[in-house]
């Protein structure tokens, strides 16, 4: 490890795997930093990297300390209490001004820009409640994906993929209407992703991406509200045209919005061509800890985004692809199950990264238990696929927690993108 740079100190504006993951890779490279908690229930792997201040105590803070650079999880991290000295631009932020996040956070908006410029979207309508609802789908029998108009932690209602219209007119007794309801066109299983860094408004391909989405091995269950598992591939060069389609045609918005940071396109391809699912303007809880480990100078590069400059990206040698595999706890993912603090234990030594999420040490101090339905992600990182989906599942299957499990397909099943 570096020695610390105390001209260098980052604030995470996270919690548990998220912030434990970024603050330690970045001390790695010699830099320090503290978690203004989003979530109480993360606070425990923040605290193993450095301060955790609690968000009424961050205006306070923030006046007697001193950040280079923000990096924020949550996509309302502009609403944080104190976060006037961040949002005033005193702090560098490594993600989009608000007028960026509107890409995320307004799903009707982000598919109308689409349209704009001449970029496939599956279709797509707004109900306000379910009358509305039954009337559209009798209208138009393939807008079955239920989404919440609007994108935040707390949406009333979280992403149900039906594949069919009965199974859909069946959520529609149980959905919440309050913010309404966003439909749009089922586009299959053939998805993908990239991840790209914007800034001094050009576009830098990074890596391709699949994220588990399904709680179960075979792509079964329902839509998690974090995925499961991911993989990462190096691809600088847009080989599989995703930045090209989907990204560069936007160059004109992402311009007039002053958009630099991170953005992630998800695309599902049908009818002979890719088609935009969703945007997300931060890096991400599977893909972001994979590639803040790939790349050379992660403090350096997420800096000279956050400041709107032409950044040097240079990944490390033989840092090819990266896998992410979640410890998923008992009963999830239905928050409804109550289940006592279970005790984690870990057979040999762990050599790839653990990255806790729920979790906290027992009373005795001597192993750790689970305080809820995420557990921990492990991340491999290596030159080839193969090797670094099994150094990933070598280590999570070394860890044992009653009733948790673990998607045994990463890699087996959507991958290469575009497979189902």
């Amino acid at each position: 490890m570096d020695h610390l740079d105390s001209s260098k100190k980052v604030l995470v504006l996270g919690a548990g795997s998220f912030a434990q993951s970024t603050l330690s890779i970045l001390g790695q490279h010699g830099i320090s930093g503290a978690t203004c908690l989003t979530k109480e229930i993360g606070r425990y792997p923040a605290s193993l990297v450095g301060d955790v201040i609690l968000p009424k105590a961050l205006k306070h803070h923030l006046n007697k300390t001193d950040y280079s650079l923000a990096i924020p999880m949550s996509l309302d991290w502009i609403n944080t209490p104190g976060a006037e000295r961040i949002r005033e631009g005193k702090i560098p932020v490594f993600g989009p001004p608000p007028g960026g996040l509107q890409i995320e956070r307004d799903r009707d908006f982000a598919s109308k820009l689409c349209r704009q410029f001449s970029i496939a979207v599956p279709e797509s309508q707004v109900a306000s409640n379910r009358i509305e609802a039954e009337k559209i789908v009798s209208e138009r029998n393939d807008l079955t994906v239920i989404k919440n108009p609007l994108c935040a932690p707390n949406s009333p209602i979280q992403a149900i993929v039906c594949e069919s219209l009965n199974e859909t007119r069946a959520w529609f007794e149980k959905i919440d209407y309050s913010e309404g309801v966003f439909l749009q066109e089922y586009m299959g299983r053939h998805e993908i992703g990239h991840v790209a860094f914007i800034s001094n408004g050009e576009i830098y391909p990074l890596v391709t991406n699949q994220e588990y989405k399904r709680c179960f091995t075979g792509n079964m269950g329902s839509i998690a509200g974090a995925p499961l598992g991911g993989i990462v591939e190096k691809d600088t060069e847009d080989k599989y045209g995703l930045v090209k389609d989907l990204l560069f045609p936007l160059q004109p918005w992402l311009r007039s919005v002053n958009y630099h940071g991170p953005i992630q396109v998800t695309a599902a391809r049908k009818r002979g061509k890719w088609h935009v699912l969703e945007y997300n303007a931060r890096i991400g809880v599977t893909s972001g800890p994979l590639i803040m480990k790939m790349l050379k100078n992660p403090y350096e590069t997420l800096l000279q985004i956050a400041l709107n400059k032409n950044p040097k990206i240079e990944f490390l040698n033989e840092m090819e692809f990266g896998c992410s595999i979640s410890l998923a706890g008992h009963g999830f993912p239905y928050p409804e199950v109550d289940s006592p603090g279970v005790p984690i234990t870990i057979e040999g030594k762990i050599d790839c990264d653990l990255w806790w999420n729920q979790v906290a040490p027992s009373d005795s101090g001597n192993h750790y238990i689970a305080l809820g339905q995420r557990i921990l992600d492990v991340n491999a990182v290596g030159s080839n696929l193969q090797s670094t989906l099994e150094k990933a599942y070598a280590n999570i299957e070394r860890i044992h927690c009653g009733g948790s499990y673990f998607r045994t397909d990463i890699g087996k099943c959507l991958w290469p993108p575009g497979q189902p």
